[in-house]
């Protein structure tokens, strides 16, 4: 129970209601796609420009990392996402911290 302005508020019984449930899940998150990734020293890095390519450590058609603030949460494969190819997207093969696959 608090007190505001001489008025007192008590808080509903048996935790958030359905409301705060849905205010919460609207709330956004940062999704990132991990590729892959690299080590390479500052002098070889201040050297890439255009048409360079870096060498990650995965290879093509190994999974990705889906990755919601900075934790992975699932693994997947890149595919294209609209018909006419403009972008990729993911397709979930794997819920990590769960035993199930998709």
């Amino acid at each position: 129970m608090r007190e505001t302005s001489g008025v007192q508020i008590n808080p509903p019984a048996g935790g958030p209601d359905q409301g705060s449930i849905d205010h919460i899940l609207q709330i956004p998150v940062k999704v990132d796609i991990v590729l892959g990734s690299t080590t390479m020293p500052v002098t070889s890095l201040m050297k890439l420009g255009r048409g360079a390519v870096v060498h990650l450590d995965q290879r093509v058609g190994d999974p990705v990392d889906v990755v919601v603030n900075g934790r992975i949460v699932a693994r997947g494969e890149l595919v294209v996402a609209e018909e006419n190819g403009s972008r990729i997207g993911i397709s979930l093969t794997e819920i990590v911290g769960s035993s199930t696959s998709i």
